[in-house]
């Protein structure tokens, strides 16, 4: 090949091919141990299989989410605190797999920036692994975009891809089998999750405080720390309920909180009833509240209040199916039922 003076490379328009390379070789190790039956997460080719039969499916229906963590990135970004949002990114992917009865099987990521930082986006991908270990699924691979002019410096952002599977008969909801008088068990939530940012940032930038004081809320830690707490995952503690036959219908609270997201999983002619009394406003949602002067409905139909993720089951399930999700680790309690329309 001729040797051109002066020659520009993709280095100089702002690429490093090298740097993607590296990272590329960093996070194998954290793929790897994201195996799981049906996927041996290797990384480096064009594409990645999974064998739904060593997974031990018969007749399986594949069920695809993908989602962001939106702008609670700016956080991330302004704070330094990148170690969680990748745990964020996946959760919110493989608890919507949940809504449908689905198990989350595999897992990848988009990771586009304007400059690669090895160590931000080694970090980020470290929070992705483990989410995925969290949820028991495989991460077989992604893209990482370096794009110069696309984002400002230090700017990223992340979206994510989960592919589950659930046996054709075990579909949720099951709007058939509801009726009034069904009840809705909560799951506690760790936080506002990953929604209500944008609503979050006017609030803190009212309150004057920065991102390293100590969250007013949570004594200890600071505010970025406090609110970056990661969203929580309830595949491992829920999936047993699914397939023991307990729930009739699943809702992720997410955006939209508790007023938009419960009806998606609700049958026609049914809606929720909730007793806003059956669990205690959890302090960072007070906070919220009292400094950005937000309504009752405002903070329910914009962030989860406390709780997480919802499960209908029939009244005479509820004490097995809450037994299941104390053993499990999760705080669980009944916070309403459904009533007719």
């Amino acid at each position: 090949m001729n040797e051109r003076p002066n020659g520009l490379t993709y280095a100089d328009a702002g690429v490093d091919i090298d740097a993607g390379a590296a990272l590329v070789e960093a996070i194998k190790p954290l793929a790897k141990a994201t195996r799981r039956p049906g996927a041996d997460a290797s990384l480096g080719g064009f594409g990645a299989l999974f064998d739904l039969k060593a997974a031990g499916y018969a007749d399986p229906l594949l069920v695809t989410t993908t989602d962001g963590v939106g702008t609670k990135l700016r956080v991330a970004i302004e704070s330094g605190w990148h170690d969680t949002v990748g745990i964020d990114l996946v959760a919110m992917c493989v608890n919507d797999l949940l809504a449908q009865g689905a198990e989350p099987l595999l897992f990848l990521d988009y990771y586009a920036t304007g400059k690669l930082e090895l160590d931000v986006a080694k970090r980020v991908v470290a929070g992705i692994a483990q989410g995925c270990t969290l949820a028991g699924c495989a991460l077989v691979g992604g893209e990482t975009a370096e794009m110069p002019g696309m984002y400002e410096a230090g700017d990223y952002d992340l979206a994510g891809f989960s592919l589950g599977a659930v046996e054709r008969g075990a579909v949720l909801p099951r709007p058939e089998r509801q009726a009034a008088g069904d009840l809705i068990i909560g799951l506690a939530s760790s936080g506002p999750h990953s929604n209500g940012y944008s609503l979050i940032r006017r609030i803190v930038e009212r309150s004057g405080l920065a991102w390293d004081a100590e969250a007013p809320f949570a004594p200890g830690q600071t505010l970025a720390e406090a609110l970056m707490a990661p969203t929580r995952i309830y595949v491992k503690s829920t999936l047993p309920l699914i397939k023991a036959g307990l729930v009739e219908g699943i809702a992720h609270i997410t955006g939209g909180g508790l007023i938009e997201n419960p009806p998606r999983a609700i049958a026609e002619g049914l809606e929720p009833r909730f007793d806003w009394d059956a669990w205690p406003l959890p302090a960072v949602f007070g906070w919220l509240q009292d400094v950005g002067g937000v309504s009752d409905h405002e903070l329910r139909r914009t962030f989860n209040c406390g709780v997480g993720l919802i499960a209908i089951v029939k009244p005479d399930k509820a004490a097995e199916a809450l037994a299941m999700l104390l053993d499990a680790g999760e705080t669980a309690f009944v916070c309403g039922q459904l009533v007719n329309a």
